[in-house]
This record gives structure tokens, C-alpha cells and sequence, in this order.
């Protein structure tokens, strides 16, 4: 099966090449970072984008593996479903869609992450729309410290609720993408999965 690269992607990727100047990215970091910048637009991003230390060849190891990627919505399961598809097939679950009939005072994303990360707690957890979600997990984590995602994309947009749950994943030692201040977004999540997908499809070329 073949990774495919539109050529209109490529045009994008060389124009972001030439009018990004300096950074201090490594080669992969700067992927993940590219790809941010082409889905939004945005070239804010890349003083945005954080990485935890080793956390792309830990992401690229879990997707290779397979493990399940968990979404908060729709917006980014759809988002991620051709490449997940033409490289590793990875189960996609979709936290909102597990989240009917939530508890009082609880969102139906927080409700159903909660109840993703009780069934695969080692996933990859995605979150670029819903700030409760993020933050749900995170307490949660908390409290189980022994069961460690492989990796969380912590991305929500907005201004009720972001900081604090952005916040609250960077005060833990969890393997982190993240997406600092009000910015991010479901473009923004969906983004990083497919540039890692595509880096750990590309090594695995490159080795076979």
C-alpha cells in the first residue's frame, strides 16, 4: 500500500519551506510543525507547537505498533481516517460518540473520553475541540499514574476552559504534543496525527 502525497500538498509544503525562516525544530519536529502551519494557515504556530522530550519517535513507535488513536470529535476522526487508512489502519475511536447520557455537569467528549480511557488506556489521545475532554483526562491520569497513554495531542480551541487544560497537561510528564495559549483546533490535531503517520510510514520504507 502507498502513501499518497498530493502535489498541491507538496506546493505547500515549499512555499511554508520558504517563508518560515529559521527554527529550532529537529527534521521530524519540523514535519509535524509544517503540516499545523498548512492546515490553518497559520504561521503563528511555530512558537506554539510544544514537543515533550522524545516524544515524536515514541509517537511513531505507537502508531507503527498500532495502537488505538482516541478522538474527542468527529471532526478530527474524519480528519485523520484516509492516511490512518493508507498506512498502519490504527483503530479510530471517536470519545463523543462513547459519551451518551453523561453524568450531571459533565460533557458528553469528557464523559466518553473517560470511558475510552478506561478501555485503552495506552492509546494515542487526541483532543484539538473540547477543553473538558483534555481536562477530564488529565485529572484522571492523575490519579492512575501507572497507566500511561502512549501519547496525548492536547489542541483545543477556544476561550472557556483552554488555558487551564493545556495548563494542566503541561504540568505532567506524559509524552505531549501541545498547542499553547487560545489556538489549536481540530485542522490543528488532525494535522499532527497524519504528519506523524506519514513519518512513521516513511521509516518503515525506508527500513524495508
Amino acid at each position: 500500500m502507498s502513501l499518497t502525497i498530493h502535489p498541491i500538498l507538496q506546493q505547500s509544503f515549499a512555499t511554508i519551506d520558504q517563508e518560515i525562516g529559521s527554527h529550532g525544530f529537529t527534521a521530524d519536529q519540523y514535519a509535524v510543525v509544517r503540516r499545523v502551519i498548512h492546515s490553518t494557515a497559520d504561521f503563528d504556530f511555530q512558537k506554539l507547537v510544544h514537543f515533550s522530550p522524545n516524544v515524536v519517535p515514541l509517537a511513531l513507535d505507537a502508531l507503527t505498533q498500532g495502537v488505538p488513536i482516541v478522538t474527542d470529535v468527529n471532526m478530527v476522526t474524519f480528519g485523520i481516517q484516509t492516511v490512518v487508512h493508507q498506512t498502519f489502519q490504527n483503530p479510530v475511536i471517536t470519545a463523543v460518540d462513547a459519551g451518551q447520557n453523561p453524568p450531571p455537569g459533565q460533557t458528553r467528549t469528557a464523559a466518553g473520553m473517560l470511558k475510552c480511557w478506561q478501555q485503552y488506556p495506552d492509546a494515542i489521545y487526541v483532543i484539538g475541540n473540547a477543553p473538558t475532554a483534555l481536562l477530564a483526562l488529565c485529572q484522571q491520569l492523575q490519579t492512575q499514574p501507572p497507566r500511561q497513554p502512549a501519547l496525548v495531542i492536547g489542541v483545543p480551541v477556544g476561550f472557556i476552559g483552554v488555558i487551564e487544560a493545556k495548563t494542566a497537561l503541561a504540568q505532567m510528564t506524559i509524552p505531549q504534543i501541545r498547542i499553547d495559549g487560545r489556538k489549536g483546533g481540530s485542522p490543528a490535531a488532525a494535522a499532527i496525527v497524519n504528519a506523524l503517520l506519514t513519518l512513521a510510514w516513511q521509516r518503515c520504507q525506508a527500513r524495508s
